[in-house]
């Protein structure tokens, strides 16, 4: 099929249409795509590769996603298939900008059918012009996906640092041999045995703990597009990065000094504390939090990333110590009370030095990619509609 540049077609005269099926009980090697993307593993497949999968039914209704090996598409998605002379990478960003959920029927359910699908109208470009584009906005999300496989391993590292110095006491002795196996002294605690010279104390010997607060919705005063950051948990459920600098939205001087929300500085390990109890993140810059969160300004000798790490590693507990009939909480005084092993400030200071130039690289790429996602969002709409053209060779 030869298209014009800029010809309207249907979508079912570019893509085939299938429906998915439920998905085999065995586990193997290839996904399992539903509405939020890979569900699970199995042992077949019902699609070859260059698939677009989007979601049919429910919250991840209209959602599109692209996977270019072999996979199971469940019957919780349909399966679109690009024809001839249609690049499947560029119908998939055609798509992805679309926003098909607005297409769906159902307001409980919402439900996306082929139907409503093969019906709908684009404007579509020349092959060739279709390649080019999904090239461009394919080597974004591929850095994209390197930075974030950057991040995630990382992360591990850190993880992986944190525990065998402060839960294994494998830490590097005088001789940069592991304390614990190369028989370094251990002393008796409430909390097992320890190394010697470390004591027993509580979160509050990391920091000092700060609840947040909501300056009044009704005074649209007190709050601004550009002034004080004022996180939520929701917030943190957007953005998953270790770092953040603001929320959605910003509150005003005014906002702040009418409520009990409390600036805080930059370092500052943010924890939500209802729902739901657990995320986590460190303040790029000076910060404020509504109610949803207790966070620690942590003391000068510990710093930051040894208290994001201990939250990370204690969360179960600390969950533990909730309370509340609609859902869990955990005081400032109850959290206050969660043990901690202290260490010595030599072998803190020794952790920081090391542990600091990997929180540096994840800041650095973190940052890397809002930039790169944001060119990509930039892009998009813009590649999609026609309004940004990518030179072509002239066939000869």
């Amino acid at each position: 099929m030869n298209f014009k540049n800029n010809q309207e077609v249907k979508l079912d005269e570019i893509l085939d249409f299938y429906n998915g099926k439920k998905r085999p009980k065995e586990t193997g090697k290839y996904p399992v795509y539903g509405g939020n993307g890979i569900l699970d593993y199995c042992n077949q497949f019902n699609a070859e590769g260059n698939s677009i999968i989007i979601g049919r039914v429910g919250a991840y209704c209209g959602i599109v996603y692209f996977e270019k090996n072999r996979c199971w598409i469940s019957d919780n998605a349909i399966l679109a298939k690009a024809k001839r002379d249609v690049s499947s990478k560029f119908m998939f960003y055609k798509l992805t900008s679309m926003n098909l959920n607005d297409m769906s029927i159902g307001s409980s359910q919402p439900l996306l059918t082929q139907t409503i699908l093969k019906g709908l109208r684009i404007n579509i470009p020349k092959y060739q012009e279709q390649v080019k584009i999904a090239k461009i906005l394919s080597s974004l999300d591929e850095k994209i996906e390197i930075n974030n496989q950057i991040s995630k391993k990382l992360e591990e590292m850190a993880q992986a640092i944190f525990k065998q110095w402060f839960v294994d006491f494998e830490f590097p002795n005088e001789n940069g041999e592991p304390y614990k196996s190369s028989g370094g002294e251990m002393v008796e605690s409430e909390l097992g045995m320890i190394p010697k010279g470390w004591k027993i104390g509580s979160i509050n010997d990391l920091g000092t703990i700060v609840s947040g607060g909501t300056p009044s919705k009704k005074k649209e005063e007190y709050y601004t597009e550009h002034g004080i950051p004022w996180i939520t948990p929701k917030d943190l459920s957007l953005n998953k990065n270790r770092f953040i600098s603001r929320g959605t939205i910003d509150i005003t001087e005014e906002g702040l000094k009418n409520s009990s929300a409390k600036l805080m500085p930059k370092g500052t390990v943010l924890f939500s504390s209802r729902a739901p109890i657990g995320y986590i993140a460190i303040a790029k810059n000076e910060v404020s939090t509504n109610q949803g969160f207790k966070s620690i300004i942590p003391k000068n000798n510990i710093g930051s990333e040894f208290v994001y790490q201990f939250l990370k590693m204690n969360k179960e507990i600390i969950e533990s110590r909730a309370s509340g009939s609609t859902f869990k909480e955990i005081s400032g005084g109850e959290l206050k009370k969660i043990p901690a092993i202290i260490p010595s400030n030599n072998i803190i200071y020794r952790y920081n030095l090391i542990t600091i130039k990997i929180s540096s690289f994840i800041k650095n790429n973190e940052e890397e990619l809002e930039k790169l996602r944001t060119i990509r969002d930039t892009l998009l709409p813009k590649l999609m509609s026609g309004e940004i053209r990518v030179p072509v060779e002239e066939e000869k």
